[in-house]
């Protein structure tokens, strides 16, 4: 890549302060600098920034390798087998992130051993211009210059930012082929940004989204936690099902419109300040699909509610290799949904309502009664239970009889 052809925004032409740089941070990328070594805010951090949003983390990048920059900070350690990384701890357990320039290798630099190969693409150190390539969208690629407080784009990551389109780094028939997870990342970044998605990316996405199913499932998973995380659930799953997506990317979701609009409730309750657990997400995911699976005309029963329940979210745990602990949790936020849908009176009503999951399953069934209406009074009602049982001591288990029958002597 040419030097030549990066844009360099002077300080007097863009809106980043050091004020808005978490401190820890503007002294890391000091120290560095002083040293001799560049030192670049990069990735979300500079496209937050520019934007007037508050990232959520500063990532710096440098050309002192992991060594080096370890040599300069005490409380600095390296991460990664892989990908080796400087992470550099604060008060509060604050955790810096520095990591190295890299470039993509010549083909006649890569080992012949298989097993070496990812380990060295990983770890080749480049230029700050040959980092850039490597990344995923050009929105991510901007570099500030905390030597004179400049904006460094080499891929025209700026004029995407100004005109809010989100635009892949390379050709996206290629990018996508290596990286399927790429395409749930340009979806996620759109929505979340409010970006379209530039012609080449989006025609990209519907040539190879059954590739989809061949990403690793570990990392599928972590992007669809982190969709809950950013409360955009909703619309970007609607948006992968316009695209024809979620065969592909979760086999068994159906993606009906109830069901994304319950993600859209529980991506306004995320976005409330309400933390968002995984199995409740995966709970929220399959509701509509549980709930369905019974016929009103039967009187179904306990077993078939958690018989219900396994069927459906065991393929979806299996698959991403969900612990069992979050697994039950879901399983059992589901059978919470199916008895407080069967209503109020049961024989043993007091004891379900002090279960420990019960209030969270009852916040999942209100959500549920937003999307269908006529089940607000039945949500409501359970809601005045719960507030009374709150004012019950819990009842505790009569204790045993002893049996004090003599014991017969035999000789």
């Amino acid at each position: 890549m040419d030097k030549n052809t990066a844009t360099i925004i002077p300080r007097s032409q863009h809106c980043i302060s050091r004020k808005q740089i978490d401190t820890d941070s503007l002294k890391v990328l000091n120290r560095l600098h002083r040293h001799g070594y560049k030192a670049y805010l990069v990735g979300g951090s500079v496209r937050d920034l520019l934007l007037g949003r508050q990232p959520k983390d500063f990532d710096i990048g440098t050309d002192a390798t992991p060594s080096q920059v370890r040599k300069l900070f005490r409380n600095c350690f390296l991460v990664g087998r892989r990908f080796r990384l400087a992470h550099i701890r604060f008060a509060g357990n604050k955790l810096i992130e520095v990591a190295t320039f890299r470039r993509q290798p010549e083909p006649s630099e890569l080992p012949d051993n298989e097993e070496e190969h990812f380990h060295f693409v990983q770890n080749v150190f480049g230029s700050p211009e040959e980092d850039a390539a490597r990344r995923d969208f050009t929105i991510n690629a901007l570099f500030y210059n905390i030597a004179d407080f400049s904006v460094i784009d080499f891929l025209g990551g700026l004029k995407d930012l100004e005109e809010k389109r989100l635009r892949v780094i390379g050709d996206p028939q290629v990018r996508f082929v290596e990286d399927p997870v790429r395409m749930l990342r340009a979806i996620e970044f759109s929505v979340r940004l409010g970006f379209t998605l530039e012609n080449n990316t989006y025609q990209a996405i519907e040539q190879h989204k059954e590739l989809l199913a061949t990403a690793a499932p570990a990392r599928v998973r972590e992007e669809i936690i982190e969709l809950f995380r950013h409360n955009i659930a909703g619309p970007v799953l609607k948006q992968c099902r316009e695209l024809n997506m979620l065969p592909h990317l979760l086999a068994g979701y159906p993606g009906t419109d109830e069901g994304i609009a319950l993600l859209a409730k529980l991506d306004q309750r995320t976005a409330a300040g309400i933390p968002i657990e995984e199995s409740f997400a995966i709970a929220a995911l399959y509701l509509r699909l549980y709930m369905d699976s019974f016929s009103p005309a039967q009187k179904n029963n306990m077993g078939d509610a958690l018989r219900q329940a396994n069927e459906i979210i065991t393929p979806h745990c299996r698959y991403f290799s969900i612990a069992s602990g979050i697994r039950h949790q879901a399983r059992e936020l589901l059978i919470g949904c199916f008895r407080l849908a069967r209503g109020r009176g049961f024989r043993a009503e007091n004891r379900f309502l002090q279960h420990p999951l019960t209030p969270k399953a009852l916040e999942l069934f209100s959500l549920w009664s937003q999307v269908r209406p006529e089940l607000m009074p039945l949500a409501e009602s359970w809601h005045t239970a719960m507030t009374t049982s709150a004012t019950i001591p819990k009842t505790s288990k009569r204790p045993r009889k002893r049996n004090f029958r003599k014991k017969v002597k035999t000789h």
